[in-house]
């Protein structure tokens, strides 16, 4: 048997890495890496950059006849949703999609809604899947971003997305304006949310609804983000079908279009029909802080900096003893960049507090259990820079552990319990029930939670470690466990008494769990 469509013979197909299947299988995919960026913002100012688009092969790219006789007026945009830049004072990306090509794509923005006057040409990535016989048809998906940099700090904006025939700032459009609200220029009090492994789903949409009562500054999403790709392995084998992602970004808009949607990448993100390494989708469809080691091959590692809060994210498939597809892709260059960039941020002044966040589990009794490469690679370097707050997905639950230092517990951290990294080691929380299919936890072991606290005891379970096999161990270390939909809130404060109050919520919004991180207190 063969594989479709690509003709590699099954029992080579499961062997090959990521790099190989593509020599087989070569699709194509705009990606211009350097957006077109909105000059400084002085005096209500914007000044507009230009963009065009370009294929791989570097050729101008055009729409296809069939896209080409659609005219603009009857192309309506959907799915947008922010991210940072580099600096979150003064950076904005917005993206979107649109149905089938545009010309002249843009954004207008401005300091109030009836005044859009400034327009930031804008750039089209085509992102193309071919066809699988009997299975999908090709297709062709179109994606928008705009860079704004030279924001004012602390500043509301608003906005509208628009191209050749599309006017968000006319009256029948006058409704898709949509606002962002960049990072002050001192830090103060504000909240960020936290989940991973969404997809589609009423249970995605109800968490969804609790981010937006939050009113977050941002929000992390740990990856495995929209379950296109269904089975996770990063291979062609894999199922897939792209035109989830459609679904995917209309169901996140009412949140993604006013909250920065900061997204890491997991297993069922390695989607392989588009790069060596699987990213080329997520490189067409999301625009975000090009200030990792390579933002080409891992756009899904960066950082920024929001008040008193260092946030990095990392690409753990990287470095994953269970899932192999990109194992050491990096070549040891992300782990190099990590231990760099921990370092700078310890060392910046008005940095309080450092959370990592990446998708697959340091600590976790589920159903993927702990991945020993993880272990391995970055905790070593999590210890050596005291970092405050470790956030994953991969398990569909909740699982809190107690501090953990030298990969046993450094102090007992019950639910409402204080803990401080510079001594007690850090928490890792899984905070994987961000709408997917739930799992559980091993055969006996109780769910743990605020409200529903059971005895506390050792948990039989394992981690993965080279070779992808598994190896037994019994843990004290799992605190909290909610088998149920959720996602986590962080109240980040500074000032004479710089703390985190974390707390873990269900799909309505209850409060599960709540504990502080405090440094030196």
């Amino acid at each position: 048997m063969e594989t479709p469509d690509v003709g590699i013979p099954e029992h080579l197909a499961v062997r090959m890495s990521m790099a190989e299947q593509y020599e087989y299988l070569r699709t194509k995919l705009t990606r211009r890496r350097t957006l077109v960026s909105a000059g400084a913002v002085a005096a209500g100012g914007l000044l507009a950059g230009c963009a065009g688009r370009a294929s791989a092969d570097g050729k101008a790219a055009l729409p296809s006849p069939a896209t080409s006789r659609v005219p603009g007026t009857a192309v309506v945009p959907f799915g947008r949703h922010l991210a940072f830049g580099a600096d979150p004072k003064t950076a904005m990306r917005i993206s979107w999609q649109v149905p089938f090509a545009v010309r002249k794509p843009y954004v207008r923005v401005g300091l109030k809604p009836d005044d859009l006057s400034r327009r930031i040409t804008a750039e089209v990535r085509d992102l193309h899947t071919s066809g699988l016989t009997g299975v999908r048809p090709a297709v062709e998906q179109y994606y928008v971003h705009a860079a704004l940099d030279g924001l004012r700090p602390g500043t509301t904006y608003y906005y509208g997305v628009g191209h050749e025939g599309f006017d968000p700032a006319a009256p029948a459009h006058r409704s898709t304006i949509g606002t962002f609200r960049t990072a002050p220029a001192s830090p103060g009090k504000f909240v960020f949310t936290a989940f991973g492994d969404q997809g589609v789903s009423n249970a995605a949409a109800a968490n969804d609804h609790v981010v937006l009562r939050e009113n977050p500054a941002f929000h992390l999403h740990a990856g495995d983000i929209c379950y296109a790709d269904t089975n996770g392995l990063g291979k062609k084998t894999d199922g897939y079908d792209p035109t989830y992602w459609n679904l995917f970004l209309k169901q996140n808009e009412p949140v993604s279009r006013s909250v920065p949607w900061m997204v890491t990448t997991g297993n069922h993100d390695m989607e392989a029909w588009y790069s060596p390494d699987g990213y080329g989708g997520q490189l067409a469809r999301w625009s975000l802080p090009e200030n990792g080691f390579d933002p080409t091959h891992a756009p899904g590692v960066y950082s920024f900096v929001y008040g008193n809060v260092g946030v990095v994210a990392l690409d753990a498939n990287d470095v994953s003893y269970e899932i192999t597809a990109n194992l050491g892709h990096t070549g040891g260059k992300q782990t190099k960049w990590l231990d760099g960039r921990l370092r700078e941020l310890r060392a910046t002044k008005g940095v309080d507090f450092v959370v990592v966040f990446f998708h697959h589990c340091a600590y976790s009794t589920s159903s993927h259990a702990s991945d020993g490469g993880v272990r391995a690679e970055w905790l070593p370097l999590f210890a050596k820079h005291q970092v405050d707050l470790v956030i994953n997905g991969h398990n569909h639950v909740y699982e809190r552990t107690d501090a953990i230092r030298n990969d046993a517990v450094g102090r007992a951290v019950p639910i409402g319990a204080s803990t401080d990294p510079t001594r007690d080691g850090i928490v890792y929380v899984t905070a994987g029930g961000g709408g997917r299919d739930l799992y559980g936890f091993p055969a006996g072991v109780k769910e743990s939670y605020e409200g529903h606290v059971t005895r506390h005891g050792t948990v039989d379970t394992v981690r993965w470690e080279k070779g992808q096999h598994t190896e037994a161990e019994t843990v004290e270390w799992s605190r909290v466990r909610y088998r149920g939909f959720s996602l986590l809130s962080v109240e980040a404060e500074s000032g004479s008494t710089p703390r985190l109050k974390v707390s873990a919520l269900d799909g309505n919004g209850k409060r599960i769990d709540h504990f502080e991180v405090r440094r030196g207190h």
